[in-house]
């Protein structure tokens, strides 16, 4: 199954307790709870490039399936990852504590990150 394209954020579960958690200020929660960000992915083969628009801000990522890679995090902070396909359409990563999971259900993607007990959840369509 092939990710690519570009996908806007529909809805969102537990965003500002999970920010909270992740060392995001309270200023930045605030101002990025209600923003529709816009993912626009492009996957060739094994390599996925990402690009995430939140309103002004901006994260690229690259990462080549099954390799060491080096990510933003919505913090800004950069750190060291390997992203694994599950079945055909689920990504995989673990970084900082957190579990990061990525599944593409037709027009529809949808990101779990799970940090302790805290569950965010982000679902997106294909525009």
């Amino acid at each position: 199954m092939n990710f690519s394209g570009k996908y806007q954020l529909q809805s969102q579960e537990n965003f500002e307790v999970f920010m909270k958690a992740v060392g995001l200020p309270d200023e930045l929660i605030q101002k990025g709870k209600d923003i529709k960000g816009v993912s626009e992915i492009v996957q060739n083969g094994k390599h996925f490039k990402l690009i995430i628009t939140t309103g002004s801000k901006v994260i690229q990522n690259e990462f080549t399936l099954g390799e060491e890679c080096e990510l933003e995090t919505m913090t800004g902070e950069k750190v060291k990852a390997v992203v694994q396909m599950e079945g055909d359409n689920k990504l995989v990563t673990t970084f900082k504590g957190i579990k990061s999971m990525t599944e593409l259900n037709g027009d529809m993607i949808t990101n779990t990150m799970i940090l302790g007990d805290i569950v965010f959840k982000r679902i997106s369509k294909r525009i």
